[in-house]
C-alpha cells in the first residue's frame, strides 16, 4: 500500500516510483512494477498504488535504503520512503503450502515468473519494466488479453488459488464489478463449487470486501454476482436467487455512509424478493457476520426506520415530527433509499422538508433549560416534556419568542 509521508510530496506518486524501481535496478536487482498498477496503467488509469517487485532480498533494499522498515519480514515486504511517498517493496517469492485458506506456512525468495505465478488473478499478474514500459508477462500473454477481453481468469488452478486464499473468491467478484468484466467460466465454476468455504474466512476480512464492492459505482452487478455464485449465504447469512434489484441499482450512495445505504438498499431488494421483512435482528446479524462498527450500525438503523416512517407515518405525522423527522441523523440516506424505490414520493417529501425545514437542522429553542431554571424551575423530570412541548409549538409557528413560550408552557 503506497501513501504519502509529507503534506506536499516532493514529486508525483509514478514519478517516486519510478526513481525508487530503478534504483534498485541500477543496484544490479531486476526490478519490477508489479500487479495492480501494471494493470491500471494498460487499462488508462492513474494508479492509487505503485507496488515493486524486486531481486533484491529486504538486507539489500536496506543497505540502499538505510531507513526502509520491514511490515511483512516474513514475505520479504518492506516499506521505503522515496520522495514523500511509503512504498512497498517486495521480493520475489515463492508461496509454500496453505493452512488456513488465508497464508502460506511459509515463503521461498524466488524468481520473477515464480512470482507471477503465484498471484491471483492474470490481470494481477504481470510485471512492467519501470524506465521502457515495457510489459512482463510470465503467463504467456494471458493477463493482457484478459483486460482486451474483460475477463477475470484465475492464474492456473482456479480451485488451488481458491485453497490458497478463500477471500480470492470475493476479490473476483469485486474486481468483476469495479471494472465491468465477466469471471471466466472455469474461475466463476470454482467459486460457485467452493463458495460456502467462506464461512472459515475470518468475518473482519469479508466485511472489508464488501464494504469496497459496496462503495464502488458497480455495487448492483457485484450483489447480483455473489448471488449467482453463491457467495450471498456465506457474506450475509442466506441465500437468495438472483433477481431484481431496483434500488441498489439506482440508489445514489455518499460518504460517510455509502456503504450502509447501499446494504440497507441491497437487503430492502432482497426482502422483497422472498417477501420478507427487515428487523432489528437482521442487522444484529448482519453486525456479527460482517464486524459492523457501531456507527454502522446506527446508520443502518437510522436509515431503514427513517425510510419506514416516511413510506408508512408521514402522512399521519404532526408537522412538529415531520420536522424532527427532517432533522434527524439517517435521513437524506433514507431520501436517497426512497428516490431509487419510488422517486415522485421521495421529490413529494423533499418538497416538504424543504418547506418545513431548509437547513435540515432544528432551530435554536426559544425555551431552553436555562431559561425554565432562571424562572425558578428545579430541573426534573418534567423538564424534557415541557421541552418538547415548547419545540412543537415554535416548529409550528404557535410561539415567537422565549417569553411567548414561556407564557404557552404557564399561562396565567
Amino acid at each position: 500500500m503506497t501513501h504519502s509521508t509529507d503534506r506536499a510530496p516532493r514529486v508525483p506518486l509514478a514519478q517516486a516510483a519510478k526513481a525508487l524501481a530503478l534504483r534498485l535496478h541500477a543496484a544490479g536487482y531486476e526490478t519490477y512494477f508489479a500487479g495492480g498498477c501494471v494493470r491500471d496503467l494498460l487499462m488508462g488509469n492513474e494508479p492509487k498504488d505503485f507496488d515493486i517487485a524486486t531481486a533484491a532480498m529486504p538486507e539489500q533494499v536496506a543497505q540502499i535504503y538505510p531507513k526502509a522498515r520491514g511490515v511483512g519480514e516474513s514475505f520479504g515486504v518492506m516499506l521505503v520512503r522515496e520522495s514523500g511517498w511509503m512504498i512497498e517493496v517486495a521480493t520475489f517469492r515463492e508461496d509454500l503450502a496453505y493452512h488456513d485458506g488465508r497464508r502460506p506456512s511459509e515463503v521461498r525468495y524466488s524468481t520473477a515468473e515464480v512470482d507471477a505465478k503465484r498471484r491471483d488473478f492474470t490481470i494481477n499478474g504481470m510485471f512492467m519494466h519501470p524506465e521502457t514500459g515495457q510489459l512482463v508477462d510470465f503467463l504467456d500473454g494471458q493477463g493482457k488479453r484478459d483486460l482486451h477481453e474483460k475477463m477475470i481468469r484465475a492464474i492456473g488452478d482456479p480451485v488451488a488459488r481458491i485453497e490458497e486464499d478463500r477471500l480470492r473468491m470475493l476479490r473476483a467478484v469485486r474486481f468483476a464489478a469495479r471494472f465491468g468484466f465477466t469471471i471466466e467460466r472455469q474461475t466463476a465454476s470454482a467459486i460457485q463449487t467452493h463458495a460456502s468455504e467462506l464461512r472459515s474466512t475470518s468475518p473482519e476480512r469479508v466485511g472489508e470486501e464488501l464494504r469496497a464492492l459496496l462503495r464502488h459505482a458497480g455495487r448492483a452487478y457485484g450483489a447480483r454476482l455473489l448471488e449467482e455464485l453463491g457467495l450471498d449465504a456465506p457474506v450475509l447469512g442466506s441465500h437468495v436467487d438472483a433477481g431484481g434489484a431496483q434500488r441498489l441499482q439506482a440508489v445514489e450512495c455518499s460518504e460517510p455512509h455509502a456503504f450502509t445505504t447501499a446494504l440497507a438498499a441491497w437487503i430492502l431488494d432482497r426482502a422483497e424478493r422472498t417477501q420478507s421483512s427487515v428487523s432489528l435482528s437482521t442487522i444484529e446479524a448482519l453486525r456479527a457476520r460482517l464486524v459492523l462498527s457501531n456507527a454502522e450500525v446506527t446508520a443502518l438503523e437510522a436509515t431503514l426506520e427513517l425510510r419506514s416512517r416516511c413510506t408508512a407515518d408521514w402522512q399521519l405525522l404532526s408537522v412538529a415530527d415531520r420536522c424532527r423527522v427532517v432533522a434527524a441523523f439517517g435521513f437524506s440516506e433514507a431520501l436517497a433509499l426512497l428516490r431509487a424505490e419510488s422517486p415522485d414520493l421521495a421529490a413529494s417529501l423533499e418538497r416538504d422538508a424543504d418547506r418545513l425545514l431548509p437547513t435540515r437542522a432544528l432551530p435554536t429553542p426559544f425555551v431552553d433549560g436555562d431559561l425554565l431554571i432562571s424562572r425558578g424551575m428545579r430541573p426534573g423530570k418534567e423538564f424534557k416534556e415541557l421541552l418538547h412541548r415548547a419545540m412543537d409549538a415554535q416548529l409550528e409557528g404557535r410561539i415567537a419568542s422565549a417569553e411567548e413560550g414561556f407564557r404557552f408552557l404557564f399561562p396565567a
